[in-house]
């Protein structure tokens, strides 16, 4: 099981051979989850001596607390952390998203709402106007009736001016008749019998043949009454069709700015739209920077590698001569004043560590052959495994073969340590025998030191190595100013992804609302077309009635006339006839 763990150091000798031990700090129980170890809990592990106190390294530990390996823990850590950063980005971001989804819906809420409440009303409006409607086709049918029934008021009229038109022309042959019976008998002082009792026939027919306009008039006064009552009802209406004019000529301003305020916004989106197309294309072309750079970082750091390859053959170089050295440095002048006994048990105690550390790195060296055999026995199972085995067999062997990498890489440095402590230790026993006067053969060799060829070989890779740093910052920079200038294009987007839908939802709303304008306005239109013919025939219809009501005046008078001739006309022949009875009837 994989712990991140801190490294604690006693105090030790000379060259740091204190004991070292492992604080755990935390334990990973799956890709993306840890959790805190409690207590103080400590693990004594040799490798630890490789790093330094207060470090950060991630160990893995068996069941029973044996420590597999240790590496260190900064690329692993930053990597989480990057992780983390990302995953904290993503989930704002999507947090942002939802934000904008929820406001987009209770606007659309919001707006579906509106309209519902203006489709009540114009749903009610349409239902008032089939009312008026209704009520308009009951007026314009009595006023039908109402025109049917001065038709028959005119045509009774007409028929009793041409009986009283033939009256009179009957009347004034009888005066010719009786004029030239005057002629006849204008020696005689009478008339006979039979004629004036003729005479007074035909003007009693007369006197009974005079129309009466009393019941004219009053029908007349009736159905003035009613085509004044339909002319107030029509005013209603007149009034009714202004108004909704006056809606629908309102309803067209405020569409009429809603398309205005549609297109500023249309304009608006365009030129979001162009920005946002600039943006890309920097965004392309830092992306291409970006590239180049890592092309370049790519580049540096295959050369480290190539630097590490020559160092680890230098070391191996010196592994396999005896002629061969690496020279480190060592203060040869305190050593040379040191007192005799101190150097002795210095020597002692730097012989000591090399042993210990020898053991400890030929233990390493044994399971680290102990391992290539147990990767060589899972390979040959594999070959003879079934399909169902072969896959745990196949993940077995990845495991193995992952320790068997970090145990290797661990040894290198620690074979590099042995090393450095062998060299170490010969100059300081070289440094004794020499003050002890005795002659070492051995240790007059020249031999070859590799050790400036190291320095160079190191100082190219420390000033690569700072070189790559320094791009791999600028690359990290660039990305994080990448990542953020893709994060605000995404937003932008979606903003402008969102403000179009937005847009376009409002110009569907906006074409329904210049179809209920239309519609609206075809009403209105309906409306006049179904009032002015209902108005022009009211009108007509009035215009009659005062006609008639203007000639009863005429008809009325020349009844009275008629009667008072009919009245002359008895006093004559009552002078001409020698009867007073008959004169008198």
């Amino acid at each position: 099981m994989l712990y991140l763990a801190e490294v604690q150091k006693g105090k030790g000798g000379l060259l740091g051979g204190g004991k070292a031990e492992l604080k755990l700090l935390a334990c990973q129980r799956s890709e993306q989850s840890w959790s805190a170890v409690p207590g103080e809990e400590v693990v004594i592990c040799e490798e630890a001596n490789n790093y330094s106190a207060g470090a950060l390294v991630l160990v893995d530990l068996t069941s029973n607390r044996q420590v597999q390996r240790v590496q260190e823990a900064a690329r692993q850590l930053v990597s989480i952390l990057q992780n983390f950063s990302r995953l904290q980005e993503k989930f704002k971001t999507q947090e942002e998203e939802i934000e904008q989804w929820k406001q987009s819906l209770t606007y659309q809420s919001q707006e579906l709402n509106r309209r519902e409440m203006e489709m009540e009303a114009r749903r009610e409006q349409l239902q008032q106007m089939e009312e008026d409607f209704e009520q308009l086709e009951q007026q314009r049918q009595e006023i039908e009736t109402q025109r049917e029934e001065v038709n028959r008021l005119r045509e009774e009229f007409n028929t009793s001016r041409q009986d009283l038109e033939g009256a009179w022309e009957h009347l004034r042959g009888e005066m010719r008749r009786l004029e030239e019976r005057q002629a006849e008998f204008q020696q005689a002082s009478v008339l006979d019998e039979g004629s004036a009792q003729t005479i007074q026939e035909l003007l009693n027919r007369l006197t009974e043949s005079t129309p009466s306009t009393d019941g004219i008039q009053e029908q007349l006064a009736g159905s003035l009454e009613i085509v004044n009552q339909q002319q107030a009802l029509l005013s209603q209406h007149w009034q009714n069709l202004d108004h909704h004019r006056s809606r629908a000529q309102q309803m067209q301003e405020e569409v009429d700015r809603q398309a205005q305020d549609l297109h500023q916004r249309w304009l608006e989106w365009h030129q979001a739209q162009e920005s946002l197309e600039q943006a890309r294309a920097e965004l392309k072309v830092q992306q291409s920077s970006l590239s180049s750079k890592k092309e370049y970082a790519h580049m540096l750091s295959l050369q480290l590698q190539n630097h590490e390859e020559l160092h680890q053959q230098v070391y191996r170089l010196a592994d396999t001569s005896e002629n061969v050295t690496i020279g480190h440095q060592v203060d040869v002048d305190a050593l040379e004043k040191m007192p005799l006994d101190e150097l002795q048990k210095l020597v002692q105690e730097l012989e000591r560590d090399l042993e210990k550390l020898s053991r400890f790195v030929e233990s390493q060296e044994e399971e680290l052959r102990f391992k290539q055999q147990e990767i060589e026995a899972l390979q040959a199972k594999i070959q003879s495994a079934s399909e169902f085995d072969r896959l745990n067999l196949e993940n077995e062997l990845t495991d193995e073969q992952d320790g068997y990498q970090m145990l290797n890489e661990t040894l290198v440095g620690q074979r590099r340590s042995l090393r450095e402590r062998k060299s170490v230790l010969g100059r300081h026993q070289a440094i004794l025998r020499q003050r002890q006067g005795i002659v070492d053969s051995a240790s007059q060799d020249v031999g070859i030191d590799l050790g400036p060829i190291l320095g160079q070989i190191d100082g190219h890779r420390h000033q690569q190595s700072e070189e790559l740093q320094k791009l791999e910052s600028q690359i990290a920079q660039m990305q994080s100013a990448i990542e953020q200038a893709e994060g605000m294009i995404s937003n932008q987007t979606s903003d402008l992804e969102l403000k179009r839908n937005g847009l376009r939802q409002e110009e569907e709303t906006l074409l329904g609302r210049r179809r209920e304008v239309a519609e609206l306005w075809g009403r209105v239109n309906l409306y006049q077309e179904m009032l002015q013919p209902v108005q022009d025939a009211v009108d007509s219809l009035r215009y009659r009635l005062e006609g008639v009501a203007g000639a009863l005046p005429q008809m009325q008078e020349s009844g009275n006339h008629q009667r008072q001739a009919i009245a002359e006309m008895r006093q004559i022949i009552a002078g001409l006839t020698s009867t007073p009875e008959l004169a008198a009837s």
